[in-house]
């Protein structure tokens, strides 16, 4: 069993969120609001507040100040508790070696320093981002967890190439905007667990294997003794292929068009799969 040392990244391990921006963290346990599972291996957990996270950064060219870094237990990232020059207050994303008393701005003429904010065509080549629109305005879609981030690789023709942390490359409209520099708490993909009720209290519950299920609860399921799948790939629970290098992404997704370069299958860049 690992942990991260807290005391080392974050302004105080007992002060409490800013209680404007936070709300009640209801658990779904997996289910939606018809009763019925759709994401399964969730339920329990211990009671979590939910913080209001800005990922619109829709407040542009007003400088802010880093009053806080703290814990988020809905996010593996770090967040930060910011103050505009205007005395408004929200949580963002906290970026790789952000700390208290510095600053940021989110304007389309902003400068490549990290924490800052602006449009993918004014980012220079070979520059790390994260929290990256896929469209403009819309707010951020990727490159939000721990450690994450995506490197600038080419503009062109109203689009800006970017390689994404799974090793794909992709093209993203260059009005659209992102943050510079890495997400922060990087070292989060090395804790291991080690023991089941720390899993438990995250909310996830055990996992069990395919074949040891019935035949209608599973694709893999069924058949007297221990019996093989019956099928020469791997399936999910919903019957689409998965594990072991196999393609499971739609043919006619809308955003194919969009992909330069599909991403490597397997181990993607170090981490524990």
């Amino acid at each position: 069993m690992s942990v991260l040392s807290y005391k080392e990244h974050l302004s105080s391990t007992k002060n409490a969120p800013h209680k404007p921006l936070t709300r009640g963290g209801k658990s779904t346990g997996g289910r939606n609001r018809f009763g019925r599972t759709t994401a399964f291996y969730r339920g329990g957990g211990v009671k979590r507040t939910y913080r209001l996270v800005d990922f619109i950064y829709n407040k542009k060219d007003v400088p802010a100040r880093v009053e806080k870094i703290e814990y988020d237990p809905y996010h593996s990232a770090f967040i930060a508790l910011v103050c505009y020059r205007d005395g408004e207050r929200r949580y963002i994303l906290a970026p790789k070696d952000m700390k208290v008393g510095d600053e940021f701005t989110v304007s389309a003429t902003a400068r490549t320093k990290t924490g800052n904010r602006t449009v993918l065509g004014n980012i220079s080549v070979g520059t790390f981002v994260h929290n990256i629109e896929l469209k403009p305005g819309a707010g951020a879609r990727m490159a939000r967890s721990a450690g994450s981030y995506a490197e600038v690789v080419a503009h062109d023709a109203g689009y800006t190439l970017l390689k994404m942390p799974s090793t794909e490359v992709r093209r993203v409209p260059s009005g659209a905007w992102a943050s510079i520099g890495v997400v922060s708490n990087d070292e989060n993909r090395l804790v291991s667990l080690g023991k089941a009720g720390r899993a438990r209290y995250r909310g996830l519950r055990p996992k069990n294997r395919g074949t040891a299920r019935n035949a209608v609860d599973h694709p893999h399921g069924g058949g007297e003794g221990r019996s093989p799948r019956g099928h020469r790939r791997e399936r999910t629970v919903h019957g689409r292929p998965t594990g072991k290098g196999q393609k499971s992404r739609r043919p006619k997704k809308y955003s194919n068009k969009h992909i330069i370069s599909r991403r490597k299958p397997g181990k993607i860049m170090g981490g524990k799969r």
